[in-house]
């Protein structure tokens, strides 16, 4: 059932009824008391005490309840509906979703009976790993009355929500919790499962991960749970998840849905029914919002390096093109926000005509474009240099051909120019005269290594600042795409994107090192969009045997985020140093929040900056 808005909903109306649904209106007075009527199966018998229903694949009968939810958009169409006459189980819900696949000709308050069978449906598919929603497809319903109270919504708050978020999945069946009797007491995706499709409200939540532009927005209920400066819910370590996320949709209009920031507030309830959604697990569909309280976040923007200090960033511009408008707010921000460092290394540079597949890999006129727009705004007039890929060979947007480029300005730090590098040719380390030098300037490392298949080759360079050569190392690792959700039924989920990432953080390692057995106390700066966590596997490869050392790690935990997924401030990006940058005098790093907390963000990155003195 996809979660996204796909067209401006309007008032909740009796329409036109398709094949998919009968619908009866009973209009007669003496049906006036029908909420209270009862069928031979409830909804709590259709959800059970686990997962999956154990009527699943059976047909239900005059199933009783009033609606609390009418969906009118998108492809999964249809209605909640609640018992108004609960069992004393708390783990199974008392609601459920009827999918009617077309606008369904009920409302709000209407006492019903549906008849229909009873399906586990999985957003996403079975592949993705992501649990199922339990619902009542191929309906018929009879609508007995109108104007019902709605059952009272459970409230979702920091005491109701457990602190553990899932417990171990069966091993029997392959690591799934499906099969586990649900206790919502002891986990919180157990607590949220025993609410599928009930009406449930949240009060004064806190925004966590900003408004998209699929018009939904992440919460948390528990305002002090991993809590940042800022407002967001940062994510530190594989066992503690965040259990007071929620993400939160609207049943009204996706016009009048707010515009929300990090450290927002929606003021008062945001009420509505409790769904299951492939983008982000369990979801408030609100009917009703609770009023935007604006918390007056900022732009962070960095200090400027000193005469002495070299300033070097790293930013994702998120698949930079020549077509797109924002290429002022990208110079914008390198300028005013990053206060115009020395070297930048830019990742998602896409080629002269975009996702085109054309055949075309040079980016000139992309880097150009941008190169001018940051001169416009008053920065440096900086030069560049990148290797282009062959076509279609380092993945991202098919026919985009995106790349890492260096900038650097001329009037601070030099360029060392060495012929040989390309495409398909491996950059290599030499020693001379003491010192390591590359083979070629710029290069990639090790391109035909299988570690990067369809995946982004790290480009090296050698720059020079006030006499000393540091050694700059630009990477994209391979996405998280193809992993598991947190929320997803298999518990732990399966990180299997993480394979190639360790791979290549073990060749990017190998690199370092030969530099630094050229040269023990060479400058070296690895960084880049790593897509990766600061406590992974896939940093630790980085930085085993000492080679290099992360810095976001000398920022304290709740400063550690470069990027917001799902109501979790992350870290994806990062700056790595060898053991002269690190024991260097007065070194300093930061992390310039610009884009994740924002809604209205030209990237889904947040750069970063590390000034040192080599």
């Amino acid at each position: 059932m996809p979660s996204k808005h796909t067209a401006r909903l309007g008032a909740l109306t009796v329409a036109a009824v398709c094949s998919a649904v009968s619908t009866v209106v009973v209009t007669a007075p003496a049906q006036a008391d029908a909420a209270t009527r009862t069928g031979s199966v409830r909804i709590h018998d259709i959800q059970g005490g686990t997962r999956i229903s154990p009527l699943a694949g059976q047909q239900v009968t005059d199933v009783p309840g009033v609606v609390t939810g009418v969906r009118t958009y998108g492809s999964s169409r249809g209605f909640w509906f609640q018992d108004t006459r609960p069992d004393d189980d708390p783990a199974t819900s008392e609601g459920v979703f009827v999918f009617t696949g077309s606008t369904p000709a009920v409302a709000v308050g209407d006492s019903v009976t549906v008849s229909g069978t009873v399906t586990e449906y999985v957003p996403g598919g079975t592949s993705s790993g992501n649990q199922s929603v339990t619902q009542i497809s191929r309906p018929t319903v009879t609508v007995l009355s109108g104007g019902n109270p709605v059952p009272a919504a459970k409230a979702v708050d920091a005491r109701s929500v457990p602190g553990t978020y899932a417990p171990q999945g069966d091993p029997a069946a392959g690591g799934s919790v499906n099969g586990l009797a649900l206790r919502p007491k002891e986990y919180a995706l157990d607590f949220y499962e025993s609410l599928e499709g009930m009406n449930v409200k949240a009060a004064d939540v806190r925004v966590v991960t900003a408004t998209d532009p699929y018009t939904e927005l992440w919460a948390t209920v528990k305002p002090w749970e991993n809590r940042s400066l800022r407002g967001a819910t940062v994510y530190g370590s594989y066992e503690d998840q965040n259990t007071g996320r929620l993400q939160i949709q609207s049943l009204g209009a996706a016009a009048d849905f707010p515009d929300a920031n990090v450290g927002d507030v929606l003021k008062g309830t945001t009420a509505g029914p409790l769904d299951y959604s492939q983008y982000g697990g369990y979801t408030l569909v609100a009917n009703r919002l609770g009023k935007l309280e604006p918390g007056g976040l900022e732009r962070e923007t960095t200090r400027e390096q000193t005469r002495g200090e070299l300033a070097v960033a790293t930013y994702n511009v998120e698949n930079l093109d020549p077509s797109d408008d924002t290429f002022a707010a990208h110079a914008a921000a390198i300028v005013n926000n990053l206060r115009s460092p020395d070297i930048v290394a830019l990742e998602e540079i896409q080629d002269d005509d975009g996702a085109t597949d054309s055949g075309v890999v040079d980016a000139d006129r992309t880097v150009g474009k941008l190169v001018e727009a940051i001169e416009a705004a008053g920065g440096p007039a900086y030069e560049w240099r990148s290797i282009s890929p062959e076509d279609k060979a380092d993945g991202g947007e098919p026919g985009g051909n995106i790349r890492q480029v260096f900038l650097f300005d001329p009037e601070r730090v030099s360029f060392t120019d060495r012929a040989g590098g390309d495409a398909t040719t491996a950059v290599g380390v030499t020693k001379v005269r003491g010192k390591a030098r590359l083979t070629a300037s710029p290069g990639r490392i090790d391109p035909a290594n299988a570690a990067w298949r369809n995946s982004r080759k790290p480009l090296v360079g050698e720059f020079v600042f006030r006499g000393e050569t540091v050694f700059v190392v630009a990477n994209h690792f391979a996405s998280k795409g193809g992993d598991q959700a947190l929320h997803s039924q298999y518990q732990p989920p399966a990180r299997s994107s993480e394979t190639q990432r360790h791979l290549q953080a073990t060749v990017v390692n190998t690199f370092v090192k030969e530099i630094l057995k050229a040269q023990r106390d060479a400058d070296v700066v690895v960084l880049g969009d790593i897509n990766d966590y600061e406590f992974s596997r896939t940093t630790q490869l980085l930085e085993k045997d000492g080679a290099l050392w992360s810095a976001i790690r000398s920022l304290p935990r709740n400063e550690r985020y470069t990027y917001a997924y799902q109501g979790n401030a992350q870290v994806l990006d990062q700056i790595l140093v060898s053991p002269s940058v690190r024991w260097s005098w007065g070194w300093s790093y930061d992390s310039v929040h610009i884009n994740s907390e924002f809604h209205d963000q030209i990237s889904d990155h947040d750069p970063q900056v590390l000034r040192f003195r080599p």
